[in-house]
């Protein structure tokens, strides 16, 4: 059970802090259920969850260390343009990865988009609407969890990853000297 304070990741929606934990009035029936009420840290809401919620996955955010080996590990993460025959099954491919809420899976989703948006690009094409849609949702549940856990505005997560990444190359090409 979380406690109130609590970060955690609720669903598709994010990074949720525990605001209260309490019963609520509106249900007669089960005037002692315990309800999470969440707030999401990156959007104005308020979600009630039941505390023996089984439908939607919640985990607490993960711990500093954890967040900066993710990113340690990202150049490492492989990816391959994804090509559906049609929209429906891109869609389902992309929510997939989204529902299986790993990380590893997150990151492989937005670099493969982003491996198609260049080559988009280098054809003087757009990306379509559902990469897009996908690549942002993707990206809002992944640098959502590294600005919460790592205390840094959440327009700054791109920077970090990559100056961090930089900071790792160069210390390995120092040593390899």
């Amino acid at each position: 059970m979380f406690a109130v304070g609590d970060l955690i990741v609720y669903g598709a929606r994010g990074v949720c802090r525990v605001k209260d934990i309490t019963t609520l009035d509106w249900n007669a029936a089960e005037t002692d259920r315990k309800y999470y009420v969440l707030e999401p840290l990156f959007k104005d809401d308020v979600i009630y969850v039941p505390v023996d919620n089984k439908k939607v996955y919640m985990r607490p955010v993960m711990s500093e260390q954890e967040i900066l080996d993710l990113i340690d590990h990202m150049p490492d993460v492989e990816s391959e343009i994804y090509k559906a025959r049609s929209i429906q099954q891109l869609s389902r491919y992309y929510q997939a990865a989204i529902d299986s809420h790993e990380c590893a899976d997150l990151i492989r989703l937005t670099k493969s988009i982003h491996k198609k948006k260049e080559a988009a690009d280098a054809q003087n094409k757009q990306l379509g609407q559902i990469d897009v849609r996908y690549m942002n949702h993707a990206e809002d549940l992944l640098f959502g969890e590294i600005a919460a856990v790592l205390d840094i505005p959440r327009d700054k997560v791109v920077s970090f990853i990559e100056e961090r990444i930089k900071e790792n190359k160069q210390d390995s090409e120092a040593e390899e000297d």
